[in-house]
């Protein structure tokens, strides 16, 4: 049973003693306090004050996926004597994860977080189909229903940006990634996908001008929008062979 109360300010002397009579009443077994990474250094104040009043057993900070580095996080334990249990990382359910100082002090040194990552591959992605994706597309068989699978084991994976955040070296190009916009465009990709037909995804090839117009006209999109993921999907196809032939010289076959 978790019960939610009100936020409040740990100055407000009157909201925290209905905080102390709940505690009173209710003897729980966790007291958890939610504070803001935007906040800075002062969640260290908030912590300390609120733990010496209701001696709480743990932090959960949100906004960790926003523009403040949040290193404060990482001392309040020492510093607060109050551990940091779960951080939220966006607006879903699944953007809720278990907090880890040593990964996390990675993540905020641009070092990533390949164990985090892996983890939650194998937790979201279904591992099998994602293989089998793959040993299609380098051995040339790439078709829309694969770039479909891609997009879908995408989205489990959650925020792009967070993700990027997680590889070492990519904390730059994560702050150039606007996840609202990313989510829109893949939308729209998925929507003239599911328009078409069986044929049309396995043989792109066949794609003239009266089917785009009906596959822009289904997913509510336009003809350039269809030109566009045409487009990609090409480029996405080359770039397979390149690393293909790349790999066969180097005496990795893919092939089956």
């Amino acid at each position: 049973v978790i019960i939610d109360t009100a936020g409040r300010l740990h100055i407000d002397e009157t909201m925290m003693g209905e905080l102390r009579k709940i505690k009173q009443f209710v003897k729980p077994d966790e007291i958890l306090l939610t504070v803001d990474a935007m906040t800075g250094q002062d969640i260290l104040n908030v912590a300390r004050a609120f733990h010496e009043q209701l001696d709480i057993t743990g932090l959960v900070v949100t906004k960790f996926d926003g523009d403040a580095r949040g290193g404060a996080v990482l001392s309040v334990r020492s510093i607060a004597d109050v551990p940091v249990k779960f951080v939220g990382t966006g607006e879903k359910i699944d953007d809720c994860d278990v907090f880890y100082p040593e990964r996390m002090a990675d993540r905020l040194l641009g070092m990533g977080d390949l164990v985090t990552l892996a983890e939650r591959a194998e937790e979201k992605m279904d591992l099998d189909a994602s293989v089998k994706t793959a040993e299609r597309m380098m051995s040339g068989q790439f078709t829309f229903d694969d770039m479909l699978e891609q997009f879908n084991q995408l989205s489990k994976m959650g925020s792009l940006k967070n993700l990027l955040k997680m590889i070492p070296g990519a904390s730059q190009m994560a702050g150039q990634i606007n996840d609202e916009e990313t989510d829109a465009s893949m939308k729209r990709s998925k929507a003239m996908i599911y328009s078409m037909t069986r044929e049309e995804r396995e043989n792109p090839s066949i794609l003239r001008a009266s089917r785009k117009a009906r596959i822009a006209k289904g997913s509510g999109m336009t003809v350039t929008d269809v030109n566009r993921l045409v487009s990609q999907f090409e480029k996405t196809k080359e770039q397979m062979r390149l690393f293909s032939r790349m790999a066969n010289k180097a005496g990795m076959n893919f092939k089956k």
